[in-house]
C-alpha cells in the first residue's frame, strides 16, 4: 500500500454521502501524506496526538471539531433542510434554529482555536476532523432503520422502533441505552424523524417545531436537561434519545470500514463502538 494523504481521508467521507467539499465543521489542519496507520477517535486533544506519536501512527483523525465554534453556525443552519424536507415551511424552520445561531455565533469569540492544533503542527503529525460528513451517515443509517421499521408494521410502537436501533452493534455495545424520553413504550411511533447531522441537535424549538407540525416522534441522539423540561412541560409529541457516543459511532463506523478495506490499520481510541455492518451500505446512498 503506497499510503493515503489527509486529502483522501476527506475525501472518502464525503464519498459516503455524495458531498463535495468539506463543511465548515470540518477540516484539515495539518496535511500529510503516506498514511498506512491511523488514530481515530471521538475527541482528540493534545494527549491523544502525543499518544498517536507513540503508537507510530502517521495520521490522527477527530470526529468533534477542534477550536472551530466561530466556524460552525452554518453547518446548524442544515436543520433548516431537514425540516423542510419533512413539510415544515421554510420560514417556521428558519424561526427554530435562529436564537441557536446567533448563540454559536458569539460563543465562538471566547474558544482558544489554536489549541490542540498548535501542538499537531510541533508534533508534525497531520491531523483532521470529519463530523457533518459522517453523522450525515449516521442520520441516513439510523433513519433508514426506522423507515424499515414502519414499512413492515405502519402501526408499530415506538417500543418497536427502540428495538429496531438497538440491533445496531454500536448500541449493543453502548452504556447509555437507547431512552424513550417522552412518550409510552406501547404508543403508536407514527412519524419518525432522525433529527441528526446538522452540527448538534435542536433542542426544544426544532423538536418543538417538527412537533407543531404533523411529526409524532423526534429522535435525537442527545439533548439538554433543560430543553427537555421545556418539552414535557408542553407535553406534545414523543422523544427518543439514542445516545451520543453510539449514534456518533454509527456514521463514522462506515468510513473506518473504508479505509480498512483499502488496507490501513486503524486504532480506535475515545469512544468509536462497534462496527459497520456492510448490509447498511443501502442507507448510505439516500440523501
Amino acid at each position: 500500500m503506497r499510503g493515503l494523504t489527509t486529502e483522501d481521508l476527506a475525501a472518502i467521507a464525503l464519498d459516503l454521502v455524495g458531498w463535495s467539499e468539506l463543511p465548515p465543521d470540518s477540516a484539515i489542519y495539518v496535511p500529510g501524506r503516506g498514511i498506512r496507520r491511523v488514530l481515530v477517535g471521538i475527541d482528540i486533544g493534545t494527549a491523544e496526538l502525543l499518544l498517536a506519536r507513540q503508537l507510530g501512527c502517521d495520521a490522527v483523525v477527530a470526529h468533534h471539531p477542534v477550536g472551530m465554534r466561530h466556524r460552525m453556525a452554518p453547518v446548524y443552519r442544515r436543520h433548516v433542510e431537514l425540516m423542510i424536507a419533512h413539510g415544515i415551511p421554510r420560514e417556521a424552520a428558519e424561526a427554530a434554529v435562529r436564537e441557536r445561531m446567533e448563540d454559536l455565533e458569539t460563543s465562538g469569540h471566547s474558544d482558544n482555536y489554536d489549541h490542540v492544533i498548535s501542538v499537531a503542527r510541533l508534533l508534525n503529525i497531520p491531523f483532521l476532523n470529519l463530523h457533518a460528513p459522517c453523522d450525515e451517515a449516521g442520520r441516513r443509517i439510523l433513519q433508514g432503520v426506522i423507515d424499515e421499521t414502519l414499512a413492515r408494521n405502519p402501526h408499530a410502537r415506538l417500543q418497536e422502533i427502540v428495538e429496531a436501533l438497538g440491533q445496531l452493534s454500536e448500541f449493543q455495545k453502548a452504556e447509555t441505552p437507547i431512552w424513550i424520553a417522552m412518550g409510552e413504550p406501547d404508543a403508536p411511533a407514527g412519524k419518525v424523524v432522525m433529527v441528526h447531522g446538522a452540527l448538534t441537535n435542536g433542542g426544544y424549538a426544532v423538536a418543538r417545531t417538527y412537533f407543531e407540525h404533523g411529526i409524532d416522534t423526534v429522535a435525537y441522539i442527545h439533548i439538554a436537561p433543560g430543553e427537555l423540561s421545556r418539552l414535557r412541560r408542553e407535553g406534545r409529541g414523543q422523544l427518543l434519545i439514542t445516545g451520543h457516543i453510539a449514534s456518533d459511532s454509527v456514521g463514522i463506523n462506515p468510513w473506518i470500514a473504508e479505509l480498512e478495506a483499502r488496507g490501513m490499520e486503524v486504532i480506535r481510541i475515545s469512544g468509536i463502538l462497534g462496527h459497520f455492518d456492510p448490509r447498511n451500505r443501502r442507507f448510505l446512498k439516500r440523501a
